[in-house]
């Protein structure tokens, strides 16, 4: 890979290490010469490439601010395809500020955001994909996610992509040959089986795309909206979900005005569950904004949790609920106060509905849904 952009590769400096208070900070500096911040700051006239040296580092007046490692790496074999320098000191803010200061006055400037990774980029040592997979992995809120950008950094999916492009050239060579001969029955063309290759290639495509919508899945979080009518226990379901109180919950119909948001992780996997009001005629002016906002929810859930009171059943309401939901969006059914009905904990099958009884208030059932 070879990108041909043209920047102005000037030394750029920024704090690697994240805010607070550490036992160890680190800064890193890139661009194309680093001599002079190299012999300013560690008093050394070179340092050998990948090898760490335990060093003092000093100010302009060869005060001493800090002792700690260093490490060079040279161009093109480093991060950014330029000279890199590494600077490993204690974990304060202050020290690591000082450094700071210092390093921009041997003639570095502060990195913009992002700009090493830009670099990396504009040098080819990574593609775009895996210059977003670093955003992904800095900000994943789960294992599930940290592990999918891992490996769409290590070039998993770069990969899929090119070898795909390689056998789309394939075949177009096979096309162009016979829009350039088409009177001649050349023996190769005929043997070559584009329409079934192709097929083929169409399968990989589609399955691509499927698991990257699942990587969008792992890195932002399913939606999935709960649903129902008034008072069935939609909010006690996302606070034992959450294990925390995070919806009122009352006995009046109608106590959830607005949608209410929380992501949950289960097995490593990101959940965002979206607590919505309760669906029926209303002539409340604030509660039918609630549930405007409710549908349009379901209109971007990955999936919908229909609540439906076990002690009451599926009434004439509840199926007025699911003539208004996308008959595309997959569906749980979630039978809750079963601790009222007198019913079991259970999951079953009814025509091919997956049906879950559970009591939200009393905790009974949750870990079903959960592993569900």
């Amino acid at each position: 890979m070879k990108v041909t952009t043209e920047y102005l590769a000037d030394n750029i400096v920024a704090i690697a290490s994240g805010a607070g208070y550490a036992g160890v900070g680190v800064i890193r500096v890139s661009g194309a010469n680093l001599s002079a911040v190299i012999a300013g700051l560690t008093h050394k006239d070179e340092l050998k490439p990948r090898l760490a040296y335990y060093v003092d580092f000093y100010a302009a007046a060869n005060e001493i601010l800090d002792s700690g490692l260093v490490l060079f790496f040279r161009g093109p074999k480093s991060f950014t395809g330029e000279d890199v320098l590494e600077i490993q000191g204690h974990g304060s803010p202050v020290v690591l500020n000082m450094l700071l200061k210092r390093c921009l006055e041997l003639g570095c400037r502060m990195a913009e955001a992002g700009e090493f990774t830009k670099r990396a980029y504009l040098n080819g040592k990574l593609d775009l994909v895996q210059a977003e997979s670093i955003a992904d992995l800095i900000h994943a809120e789960s294992e599930a996610s940290a592990k999918g950008a891992l490996k769409s950094l290590k070039g998993e999916f770069s990969g899929q992509v090119q070898q795909i492009n390689q056998q789309l050239i394939h075949l177009r060579m096979f096309v162009e040959a016979t829009l350039d001969f088409p009177e001649e029955d050349i023996e190769f063309i005929a043997n070559a089986k584009i329409k079934s290759k192709l097929e083929l290639l169409q399968q990989e495509i589609h399955q691509l795309l499927g698991s990257t919508k699942q990587g969008v899945i792992l890195n932002n979080g399913a939606n999935i909206v709960i649903v129902g009518r008034p008072n069935v226990g939609k909010s006690s379901l996302l606070n034992a979900l959450a294990n925390e109180e995070i919806a009122i919950v009352t006995a009046i119909a109608g106590t959830t005005r607005d949608v209410v948001r929380q992501k949950i992780i289960i097995d490593g996997v990101p959940f965002n569950i979206i607590d919505t009001a309760g669906i029926r005629e209303t002539d409340d002016v604030v509660e039918k904004i609630g549930i405007e906002r409710a549908l349009h929810a379901v209109a971007s859930a990955d999936l919908c949790m229909v609540l439906i009171d076990d002690n009451v059943g599926m009434s004439a309401a509840d199926q007025q609920i699911l003539v208004q939901l996308p008959e595309a969006l997959p569906k749980l059914f979630i039978h809750n106060k079963i601790d009222l009905s007198g019913e079991t904990p259970r999951i079953s099958q009814q025509n091919e509905l997956t049906q879950i009884y559970l009591s939200a208030r009393e905790g009974l059932g949750i870990d079903l849904l959960r592993a569900k």
